[in-house]
């Protein structure tokens, strides 16, 4: 039992120092300068049964306060809830940068409804706008008044073709306190920002719901064509603009919020896991390795540390204790950035099983022909 649990703490320790410092927060947009001229943006929303919660971000959108020419393009992606009308009824209330709402249709073989809908966003802003830049949000997401220009500028200061942030989650309920700073955590592990921000790293990746896209950018990466069929689109999209010679940034956002609600832990659950498997690329031995890194790294410091006090092993207790201490003091970082009480930091390993078995499930339904399963629609494996 004891090399399980040194195994656990070098895992950490590891972590801690080489995992491109995965666990701080402080990774925000660049230094930014206005610039001498504010080139003209098309703003995609990719929109499916959003209804309830546009109210609360399309104003947002409306609202910018950008010195240069922006439009709105809102796609109803084959809504059963008069989105698409609740969108206009906003813009005549509220007023604010121009709106175009329309539908694509339902869409062709080979295609998400998300990336189908972005397409012809894409190419209405083309007509219209002929922009210099798209800014790539999903229909939750609130933007802060500023929020746009701060990003044209980040990305002419520095030259960057893809500038992505994650948004704020929202976290309110007790399951959504629990569940959601570890998504970021988490996805921070997978794809350090500091790793995907450094010149000619091999790592890549966005954050789908704020991405701005330099559109020569992503006409050189082929997007949206390229990547029609990614479930994963956000990350799919990163590594298309860097392998095409772009340059990428991710960081977290201060002026950008979803603002979906997760009430029931069922809700959390399916966000989770109708993509988990798809993020180990469908492999069997990849679920199994990571189900066995999960419980080397998560599960086995405090089942180290009880069991070692229970058998009066101060060895396997003091490993087992160090590892967790470790594990805790990453995530409080991520903790303070939601606002969260730093107690929640020693149930992590509790999450961690839940993602577990979010992962598990979400091989399961792919295997059961209900995998990538969001809104009415299952997407098979590329």
């Amino acid at each position: 039992m004891e090399w399980i649990g040194t195994g656990s703490l070098l895992a950490w320790v590891w972590l801690l120092l080489g995992q491109g410092f995965f666990w701080r927060t402080d990774v925000r947009l660049p230094d930014r300068r206005d610039p001498e001229r504010w080139p003209s943006v098309a703003v995609v929303v990719p929109a499916r049964d959003e209804a309830a919660v546009l109210p609360d971000s399309l104003p947002s959108l409306l609202g910018q306060k950008y010195p240069g020419r922006a439009e709105v393009f809102l796609v109803d992606d084959g809504s059963t809830d008069g989105t698409g009308a609740r969108a206009r009824e906003l813009a005549a209330a509220r007023g604010g940068l121009p709106l175009t709402v329309s539908s694509p249709g339902e869409p062709e073989p080979g295609w998400t409804g998300k990336l189908w809908a972005v397409r012809h966003g894409i190419a209405l802003a083309r007509e219209r706008v002929a922009p210099e830049y798209l800014l790539l949000t999903d229909a939750d997401i609130a933007h802060d008044p500023d929020s746009l220009r701060e990003l044209v500028a980040a990305a002419r200061s520095a030259g960057l073709d893809l500038v992505s942030q994650m948004a704020r989650l929202r976290v309110v309920t007790f399951w959504e306190r629990l569940i959601v700073p570890a998504f970021v955590y988490f996805f921070g592990q997978l794809y350090p920002f500091r790793r995907v921000n450094r010149p000619g790293a091999r790592t890549a990746a966005a954050a789908g719901g704020c991405v701005l896209l330099r559109r020569e950018a992503a006409e050189r990466a082929g997007i949206p064509e390229t990547i029609r069929n990614a479930v994963i689109d956000d990350v799919t999209l990163a590594r298309a603009v860097q392998r095409s010679g772009g340059k990428i940034w991710l960081g977290l956002a201060d002026r950008v919020d979803s603002v979906r609600p997760y009430p029931r832990p069922a809700d959390l659950w399916r966000m989770v896991s109708r993509s988990a498997y798809a993020q180990l690329r469908h492999q069997p031995m990849l679920l199994l390795g990571t189900v066995l890194g999960l419980a080397l790294v998560y599960l086995a410091p405090p089942v180290a540390l009880v069991a070692g006090l229970a058998d009066g092993n101060t060895t396997l207790a003091a490993l087992g204790g160090a590892a967790w201490a470790v594990m805790c003091g990453t995530y409080l970082p991520m903790l303070r950035y939601y606002g969260q009480p730093l107690w929640w930091a020693p149930l992590l390993p509790f999450t961690a099983l839940l993602y577990l078995l979010m992962t598990v499930d979400s091989a399961v339904a792919h295997y059961r022909g209900r995998g990538a399963a969001w809104k009415g629609r299952t997407y098979p494996a590329p």
